[in-house]
């Protein structure tokens, strides 16, 4: 295996750093901003998350006849379901890059493993922490939040349109959620990162320096009650369940990748998709830095952005 790498102080940060999206280049850039739609966000996780929204809609929720009484059968099996897919995909990840080490220090961002005994985790250890917070706290409330908005569908308490009646406009809402949760998640980020609301509920998530695909989803409660706060566009936009059960699971399952630790996914000898966000890895190491992810550009707007270690360190003395 040939490895590319630019090694930075404490490991990997990409040759080229982290760019702008060409869909906020100016002046525009029509051809590179539809190459970078269809293959950097839609494809393939954006294709992936799609699509399991679908058949989990399809075959694993419960009909909306079944959900007009809120009872602990239909609320389980939708918290079970959640719980299954989050082990799918932080367990299999975190089985693959950090117990496996499958591919080594390959791609790493950081030099060094995730903590197996250090006094500010549970049980003095970080996955295990990192995994109660995520299936106990994360995916409790994520289905809560879930099972409430199916609620709210099944008594028509929230606008609802049919794929049959407004084909088009639900494929723009398909695409917006995604927009959506981004911008939901800078604002609220910021607001997390608030000294008082920090200490009380942020800080137990930025004890994940180096951070593992289980690391994504390790917030206190309260902080998952704001987090997946993004629910609530869809009571008062009209929408569909596959597109609700979309969000949730960008919300849900996206941070196992952007918080995997590794740049680059290798199979073999072959270096595979990409599988970490190393904006996201800046923000982890210099806190005051990239709050949001590649699809907002209100973080340029407000100044903390930063496509490289470098800039973060330039940033911060400048601000200091």
């Amino acid at each position: 295996m040939t490895d590319t790498s630019v090694k930075a102080r404490n490991g990997y940060q990409p040759p080229e750093g982290v760019g702008i999206p060409p869909i906020y280049a100016w002046p525009p850039r029509p051809l590179a901003a539809l190459r970078w739609l269809s293959t950097n966000f839609l494809f393939p996780m954006g294709a992936v998350y799609i699509a399991l929204a679908v058949v989990t809609w399809s075959y694993f929720t419960p009909s909306l006849d079944s959900m007009v009484e809120l009872q602990p059968g239909w609320m389980a099996l939708i918290w079970l379901r959640n719980a299954t897919l989050l082990m799918l995909f932080a367990g299999g990840l975190h089985w693959w890059l950090h117990m496996r080490r499958a591919q080594g220090l390959a791609y790493k961002f950081e030099a060094k493993w995730l903590a197996t005994d250090n006094p500010k985790f549970l049980w003095r250890n970080q996955t295990r922490d990192n995994v109660f917070w995520s299936l106990v706290s994360g995916c409790t409330i994520w289905s809560l939040y879930e099972a409430l908005t199916m609620w709210a569908y099944a008594n028509e308490l929230i606008p609802r349109v049919a794929w049959s009646e407004a084909p088009v406009y639900l494929a723009v809402m398909v695409i917006a959620a995604f927009f959506w949760s981004t911008l939901h998640f800078y604002v609220v980020h910021r607001w997390l990162h608030w000294r008082p609301l920090y200490r009380l509920a942020h800080e137990l998530h930025h004890r994940n320096v180096d951070i593992g695909p289980w690391s994504g989803l390790a917030m206190h409660p309260l902080e998952h009650m704001i987090y997946f706060s993004g629910f609530f566009i869809w009571w008062v936009v009209p929408a569909d369940p596959v597109i609700v059960i979309l969000t949730a699971f960008f919300y849900g399952l996206s941070p196992a990748l952007s918080h995997s630790g590794f740049d680059k996914l290798v199979l073999g000898n072959r270096v595979g998709m990409t599988v970490g966000l190393y904006f996201h890895q800046l923000h982890h190491r210099y806190f005051e830095v990239n709050y949001g992810q590649l699809l907002t550009p209100v973080e340029k707007l407000f100044g903390t952005w930063v496509g490289t270690a470098e800039d973060a360190q330039a940033t911060l003395r400048n601000r200091r």
